[in-house]
This record gives C-alpha cells, sequence and structure tokens, in this order.
C-alpha cells in the first residue's frame, strides 16, 4: 500500500513508470550523465565498467556495473529522477535485496544523481510520502505487491490497463 508518511523522501510524478498519457510524458534522465558518473566510479574503485543494460520496457531503470577486486558491483540508474542504488545482483523484481552503495559510489553525486542507500530504499511503503504522485500513480501502486520505497522505485512490471507504459512510444 503507498501512504502518506513521514520519510523527507517525496515520490515525484514519475517515480513509479506509471503515468497517463493527458499528463504528457515522464521526465528522463540524462544517460550520458550516468555514464559519466559509472566510468568515474569505476575509476575510483580502480576498476572496470562491466555490462550496461539500458532500460526496456517495462523496465523503470537502467542497469549496469562494476567490476573491481574480483566483484561485480551492480548499480541501478533510475530512467526518470536522477537516482542510484545498488543491489546484491542482477534482475528485474526488486523489493528488497538492496545493499548500501560502496564508498566510491560519491563519483555518482558528483554528476548530478542522488545515491540512495538501504535504509531508505527498505523503507515500507506506508511511511512514504507519496503526496507528489498523480491519482493514477497512487491507485496503481497499490495493486502491485511491494511492500518497500525500492520496490516501487526500481520495479520492472506491466504497467496496466488505464496506466500507459512510461515509453511515450509505445502503445
Amino acid at each position: 500500500m503507498c501512504g502518506n508518511g513521514e520519510t523527507a523522501f517525496v515520490l515525484p510524478r514519475g517515480a513509479t513508470g506509471f503515468f497517463r498519457p493527458g499528463d504528457g510524458p515522464l521526465p528522463e534522465i540524462d544517460r550520458r550523465l550516468f555514464r559519466t558518473g559509472l566510468y568515474e566510479a569505476a575509476r575510483l574503485a580502480e576498476g572496470t565498467v562491466g555490462e550496461v543494460e539500458e532500460r526496456t520496457y517495462p523496465c523503470t531503470f537502467h542497469i549496469a556495473s562494476v567490476l573491481h577486486d574480483r566483484e561485480e558491483s551492480v548499480v541501478l540508474c533510475h530512467a526518470h529522477h536522477p537516482w542510484i542504488a545498488f543491489v546484491r545482483e542482477r534482475g528485474l523484481w526488486f523489493d528488497t535485496g538492496f545493499i548500501d552503495p560502496p564508498w566510491w559510489a560519491r563519483a555518482f553525486s558528483w554528476v548530478g544523481f542522488e545515491v540512495l542507500d538501504r535504509l531508505l530504499l527498505t523503507t515500507p511503503l506506508e511511511e512514504v510520502d507519496t503526496s507528489g504522485l498523480s491519482r493514477e500513480e497512487r491507485s496503481a501502486c497499490r495493486l502491485y505487491e511491494n511492500t518497500t520505497l525500492g520496490g516501487l522505485l526500481f520495479n520492472a512490471r506491466d504497467h496496466g490497463p488505464g496506466c500507459a507504459p512510461d515509453e511515450p512510444d509505445a502503445g
């Protein structure tokens, strides 16, 4: 359930990927800035950039990795707002599994992204301020089984009847 909770994190329009065509297109992050942050983060980690996957419908995020110290750090970048999250492994569905960002994640903030930590991402939805969402977004987010803020932000669900996919050229 989406709430009108007490966290300082207010969900703006487009945070969920749900929208109505009459409301106009959702904002898009500058993917070049994401890549710049990714390469700078890899440099700081003394590693390399791994696979980068541009998001495709119905995902609300791009996914990439930084390879360092014989490990892979999986990075999620929200498609509509400048938010970065880290997860244990690649996937399409995230409600849990978020991890705290590594020290080198600060490189993303240098290019204008907000790096979200595990505590914020695992905040129960009842505690999240949804006042910035449209009525349709609030209604649609109740239909799915997300229990956390991170699960609501980083999702790959079909946005269903009554809500258009978050791709402007999609049906």
